[in-house]
């Protein structure tokens, strides 16, 4: 195991500590290992520190450093990492790492983007039989153990009743808003948009090509969209069709969310998500937050790569002009100022009852910003709270008896035929315990 550090930013590695947006963190990582490493307990911390760290610039130019940490802290969107070279490895030119890249498990385009990786490879081992180091160069051998995995402690129900039990047991500060959202699998769903997914090697499968998505789905699909006002409510309408974005399905119902957690993967263990958040921060489709985040969709990936937060000219900024021009399309009266910690906000959307869908799910959104990460334990705005699900052919059952069903919550004809088709269809079990 080692951590591959790579910055755009020309002698940032001349000093002895450096920052990292923690969405930046963990990209480039192979999933299982990066589940492992989301939450920064203090023990992780240690774990991460024992392993060796290779130092890099984007490109491939510049040497590489090897070194350790001395020290990691959480400073709110930032990690703060403090760092020393090993003193008996002296720079190593890029040219000399580039042919054993795929060993070291540093892919394609890997190089051209800031980021924080943890590889599941041993560093030394691999620069040793490289010729790149002699093993006295290593030093001690490195430590190479996987992160524990992580044991759940939520709530588990069982049945219908348990689960309204939990929901109306659970604190609830005076004007919040509760939502909910249903995982099949809680061992394998994230708290993340469609278009931030990764394949299990942590590439991206869509993010690089999110303009494109949007404007070609436009392009084949013109007439469905002409009705649509904000590029929000575009983005709800790609949603509903499942097209990847920046958009998280949500609902004001537990009991769709029930249904959602029970509705597929039955030998799996399920779970609903309980999210709280003051009611002054429910944004509705006409917000302009909303507008300055649904409006990166239509910003190449390039523009958003460019946008500084640390300019001191933030809105003079090539790539914020350009957006701002994108929203000034839709609100011309909004004036060019962007908050730009607006830009990286998750923040919660009522968007309109467009479709029967959206309406029967009592639906809404959670709209994530430029890198915008969600901690799977909540944020400072946004309290996360999970409750388990099992017998969950049971639970559709009773589901079915208060109406929650396919046909109820996706409201059209083929999905109502389907439902009432399996229904009354021959039960040979059933005929014969009702002899």
């Amino acid at each position: 195991m080692y951590n591959l550090l790579v910055t755009s930013r020309l002698g940032a590695w001349d000093q002895p500590f450096y920052e990292f947006d923690k969405s930046r963190f963990l990209e480039y990582t192979t999933e299982s290992i990066a589940e492992a490493f989301k939450s920064l307990t203090p023990s992780l911390i240690e774990t991460l520190k024992g392993y060796p760290c290779l130092f890099a610039y984007e490109g491939d130019r510049e040497d590489v450093r090897i070194g350790r940490f001395t020290s990691i802290k959480e400073r709110g969107r930032s990690l703060l990492i403090e760092f020393e070279f090993d003193r008996n490895i002296p720079p190593i030119p890029f040219e000399a790492i580039k042919p054993i890249a795929p060993l070291l498990d540093i892919r394609d385009w890997e190089m051209n983007r800031t980021h924080w990786a943890v590889k599941d490879e041993n560093l030394f081992e691999r620069l040793v039989t490289a010729g790149v180091l002699n093993q006295d160069q290593t030093g001690e051998p490195a430590k190479q153990e996987k992160p524990p995995v992580k044991r759940s402690i939520n709530p588990k129900v069982t049945t219908v009743q348990g689960f309204i039990g939990k929901v109306l047991s659970s604190e609830r500060e005076n004007g919040s808003e509760v939502f909910y959202r249903g995982h099949s699998n809680k061992s394998r769903y994230k708290l993340e948009p469609s278009l931030f997914r990764k394949d299990d090697d942590g590439n991206y499968l869509y993010l690089e090509n999110e303009h494109i998505l949007y404007r070609e789905l436009i392009v084949s699909n013109s007439a469905d969209f002409q009705a649509d006002e904000y590029t929000l409510d575009r983005l709800v309408r790609m949603q509903h069709y499942s097209l990847p974005t920046r958009l998280l399905d949500i609902t004001s119902n537990p009991l769709i969310a029930l249904y959602f957690a029970c509705k597929s993967a039955p030998d799996e263990d399920g779970e609903v998500v309980v999210f709280s958040l003051a009611r002054s921060e429910v944004k509705y489709f006409d917000s302009d937050v909303a507008s300055c985040i649904s409006n990166l969709a239509r910003l190449p990936k390039a523009e958003k790569d460019n946008i500084s937060f640390k300019s001191g000219n933030f809105n003079e900024q090539i790539s914020v002009k350009r957006l701002i021009h994108l929203i000034r399309e839709e609100k011309p009266y909004f004036e060019p100022k962007i908050i730009p910690d607006d830009l990286r906000k998750i923040v919660c959307v009522k968007g309109k009852q467009s479709n029967d869908r959206i309406s029967s799910q009592s639906g809404a959104f959670l709209l994530y910003g430029l890198d915008a990460v969600m901690d799977e334990e909540g944020t400072s705005e946004i309290n996360v709270m999970r409750i388990a699900v099992s017998n969950k052919p049971s639970i559709l059952k009773e589901l079915d008896l208060l109406n929650i069903n396919e046909s109820t919550v996706f409201p059209y004809i083929e999905n109502s035929a389907k439902y009432v088709a399996g229904k009354y269809k021959f039960n040979k079990e059933l005929q014969r315990t009702s002899r």
